[in-house]
């Protein structure tokens, strides 16, 4: 029977999902607490009481998320229909979808302890992979090996145990909501209680913020030093919910169109000289010619997250955003690249050209099992290693997202310092302020051995929460150079701002640690850039460009050619050819920049000096127009473009054999 129903009826239905919500949010903090006693034996032994904190507050932030998902069904069930629903036993509802929400979390919980064992990982996308696999296999394995009869029953006997709390603690009592005798007064009291609702549905939401900018999630929780917390803190809907982003992924990268029998063909092409062999990589080998006998100390390899070149261009100098990059490339020992390419239109496909060296060819290759098996001959830090350099990887966010760590530490970086592995105090859901990045790299850097640094900034990202003010930015420097209609554009004079604070710290830290290590080589570039731009529908060179600089021992402005071009997967070969001796073999997708390479290609575009257009048609945009330049013909454009992606795309998907 429908029928409206009282708002006291309404108000006690709404108690009842909340002491759903909390009972939920509790199982999760048990199971999180339970997970950690259970597998303590894989905590590391610098593990402190702090880090175990820390990863409760963040598990427990989480959890709101994946709790208030699961009453989501319940509140509509229940509490959304009452108005106008009388039936007595609506409530139900509610407690038989809590009873079936904790019977899942409890046989999740004993599902994940096998699991973690043998991933190190809280379920990921190989779940999907079940069903393909030898199941009969996997049930005999996960019967003898891991006590599955003794889990389901433990399973059980935690899901009875739960149930019956949750019956009891549904059935305790709920508060009549005040009623007053004027009419206003119970209205503005309803009034109150929305707002409650929604700043609660907001604060739940973002889990435990108020705002996108501190939001928290499966890619951005991984806030520890130690893997196992960072998986704890993940509960099981958001471990789930990775595997199915993460297969998505993987179910993507269905990559290019091509014919695998030109592959020959492409890699002949690359190499600038006859190859007879099936080893892809043979296509790839280099050797150094001039070289340099007296390589730099340390090498500092610097992604600024968007830092585009257009900044740096002379019509934008009124701006004064990038003045601390452009004092550096002033000075007699730093070389500039301004026809430069990132790999890809994200961060993670910028990471992946430069240390990997393989270009864009829509594969998620940090998702691949190919990345994982061993690092690509193109890879850069087992390269840099073999010249006698220790590797690491800094970089100002977790080490959860997109699985940096993993991959970085897999393609041979011998260490790796997230945004949990050294003191920070402000940065945004994306990581910490470039500050602290810089100051723990200076901080840990020694001058015993040769080294090799790359260094992932995030601090020019939205939500763009760096206390500009304090950092000393003036709006002045950067509305002078802004047109009028533009003058008040609060926002985007803060993203401005960003940009100015990244050019500062970035400055900052190559002048400390060219004082504190005086023989040591600077290698700066962007990681994409595209999302910041002053003028409405700029160019492509404006939209798309980004700076590449070196500056530091050995470098002269003739180190860099005026006329170069490139990209991403110009960086290594660019790199080897200044700090290797004469006759060093090693591995490269492109060409070296000092060897005066004039074509970069990402996966849509391509550059030249003076021309930039789209790599799969041929439209053309000419850009910083000299005397004499012509762009390149379409069948230059297409042979550069097509075997750059054929080869990478092969290289990623099914490994080093020309043939399957």
């Amino acid at each position: 029977m429908i029928k409206l129903v009282s708002w006291e009826d309404f108000c006690a239905e709404l108690q009842q999902d909340f002491k759903l919500f909390i009972f939920i949010l509790g199982v999760f903090c048990l199971f999180r607490v339970g997970f950690i006693a259970v597998m303590h034996s894989f905590l590391s032994e610098s593990v402190t009481l702090s880090d175990i904190a820390a990863a409760m507050y963040y598990g427990f932030r989480i959890s709101l998320k994946s709790a208030g998902l699961m009453v989501l069904l319940p509140l509509i069930c229940c509490t959304g229909l009452r108005p106008v629903v009388t039936w007595k036993k609506l409530g139900h509802i509610r407690l038989y979808l809590g009873i079936l929400y904790v019977t899942l979390l409890s046989f999740l919980f004993q599902a994940r302890i096998p699991y973690y064992q043998e991933f190190r990982m809280a379920f990921n996308q190989l779940l999907f992979n079940t069903l393909n696999d030898d199941v009969t296999a996997i049930v005999h394995t996960v019967t003898e090996q891991y006590n599955l009869p003794v889990r389901v029953f433990l399973a059980a006997a935690t899901a009875f145990i739960l149930c019956k709390l949750l019956k009891r603690w549904l059935a305790s009592k709920t508060y009549a909501f005040p009623r007053f005798s004027k009419w206003y007064q119970n209205i503005a009291l309803r009034a109150v209680l929305l707002i409650i609702i929604y700043q609660l549905t907001i604060f739940v939401r973002f889990g435990g913020s108020m705002t996108y900018a501190y939001n928290i999630d499966w890619e951005n929780s991984g806030i520890t030093k130690d893997q196992l917390l960072n998986e704890a803190i993940l509960d099981d809907v958001q471990a789930l919910y990775r595997a199915y982003v993460l297969h998505e992924r993987v179910c993507s990268s269905t990559g290019l169109d091509m014919d695998p029998g030109r592959l020959a063909d492409y890699g002949g092409y690359l190499a600038e000289r006859p190859v007879q062999s099936a080893n892809l990589d043979d296509f790839l080998r280099k050797k150094v010619v001039a070289g340099t006998n007296s390589p730099p100390r340390q090498v500092f390899l610097i992604i600024g997250e968007s830092y585009a070149n257009w900044p740096l261009l002379p019509q934008y100098s009124n701006l004064n955003i990038a003045n601390g990059l452009k004092n550096i490339i002033a000075q007699d020992d730093a070389a500039y690249v301004n026809n430069f390419l990132p790999n890809g239109m994200s961060t993670i496909s910028g990471v992946m050209g430069v240390i990997t060296g393989l270009a864009e060819a829509n594969l998620y290759l940090n998702y691949l099992p190919e990345s994982y098996r061993e690092p690509y001959a193109t890879a850069l830090a087992p390269q840099m290693k073999r010249l006698g350099y220790t590797a690491d990887f800094w970089y100002a966010g977790p080490a959860s997202w997109e699985k940096v760590r993993d991959f970085t530490l897999a393609q041979g970086f011998e260490s790796f310092y997230g945004m949990g592995d050294f003191a920070s105090d402000g940065g945004n859901v994306w990581g910490c302020d470039d500050y602290y990045l810089y100051k723990a790299v200076l901080g840990h850097v020694q001058n015993d051995k040769p080294g090799f640094h790359v260094i992932l900034t995030v601090s020019n990202h939205s939500p763009y929460t760096v206390d500009l003010a304090k950092e000393g930015f003036d709006p002045a420097i950067v509305t002078a150079g802004l047109p009028e209609s533009l003058k008040n554009d609060q926002e985007l004079i803060k993203k401005l701002g960003h940009f100015w604070y990244a050019d500062k710290m970035l400055a900052q830290f190559v002048k400390e640690a060219r004082e504190q290590y005086p023989d040591s080589l600077f290698v700066i570039v962007g990681d994409h850039a595209d999302r910041v731009n002053i003028e409405p529908n700029p160019p492509l060179f404006e939209r798309y460009a980004i700076p590449f600089v070196v500056y530091g021992k050995g470098i002269t402005k003739e180190s860099l050619p005026e006329q170069a071009a490139g990209s991403h997967i110009n960086v290594t070969p660019t790199l080897v050819e200044l700090v290797a001796p004469g006759g060093f073999e090693y591995y490269s997708l492109g060409h070296s920049l000092t060897k005066g390479n004039q074509f970069g290609i990402n996966y849509g575009f391509w550059i030249t000096p003076g021309y930039m257009g789209k790599a799969d048609s041929e439209y053309t945009e000419p850009h910083l127009l000299k005397t004499g330049l012509v762009p390149p013909d379409q069948d230059t454009i297409r042979q550069e473009v097509d075997s750059a992606r054929a080869i990478s795309w092969w290289r990623i998907k099914y490994g080093k054999q020309l043939k399957l």
